[in-house]
């Protein structure tokens, strides 16, 4: 399939970037179609990890404030899988990004699925990971995070972190997707 860009305009550089482009794309009939706008958000690609404790079934998350999760009478405060944007090596922020919201040392982490989380509007992919968990480092407190962060971490028994998807207690994508893919993981094992 064929696509032509036809005009391609930045129309926001901040820490987040929003582009405009004109284009065409080949239909299904093999003809092209008319010129269209569309925009483009991009924030980069996103890593996470989902955190799991085999001796106690539990997975470890983070509680954290989003703003964009609040307006519109949303909660505000989520419950979500560790993660972060994506820069040199997907590897190394994930690990870096638990070390850094958790206290926890991922060693091995292995890549579960990627996929896009709004791919009418926005280019980010998340990549979701899976890190096998069993104490972490003598810490003072639970509440993590840097640059401005106020995390606090919770290790939820699995089958309890289920329930809180069905009843709408953990509400995010990716964490939701990850979990999933967990216990897939696990059925397997």
């Amino acid at each position: 399939m064929k696509v032509q860009i036809k005009d391609s305009k930045r129309e926001y550089d901040g820490f987040f970037k929003v582009d405009k482009v004109v284009l065409q794309h080949e239909k299904f009939d093999g003809s092209m179609s008319k010129e269209i706008d569309r925009l483009n958000f991009n924030r980069g690609d996103t890593i996470a990890v989902i955190l799991y404790n085999k001796t106690n079934e539990s997975v470890v998350l983070v509680r954290q404030f989003r703003y964009p999760a609040y307006v519109d009478d949303g909660p505000g405060w989520l419950i979500e899988c560790v993660a972060g944007i994506k820069d040199d090596g997907e590897v190394l922020v994930a690990k870096k990004e638990v070390l850094e919201e958790t206290g926890y040392k991922a060693e091995e982490l292995k890549l579960l699925t990627r996929f896009y989380p709004s791919p009418g509007g926005c280019s980010e992919r998340i990549s979701v990971y899976l890190a096998y968990v069993e104490t972490r480092e003598e810490i003072k407190d639970k509440y993590f995070g840097i640059d401005n962060e106020d995390i606090q971490v919770i290790e939820i028994p699995l089958v309890k972190a289920f329930e809180m998807i069905m009843n709408g207690e953990i509400c995010d994508g990716k964490t939701i997707i990850g979990l999933f893919h967990l216990r897939d993981e696990l059925e397997k094992s």
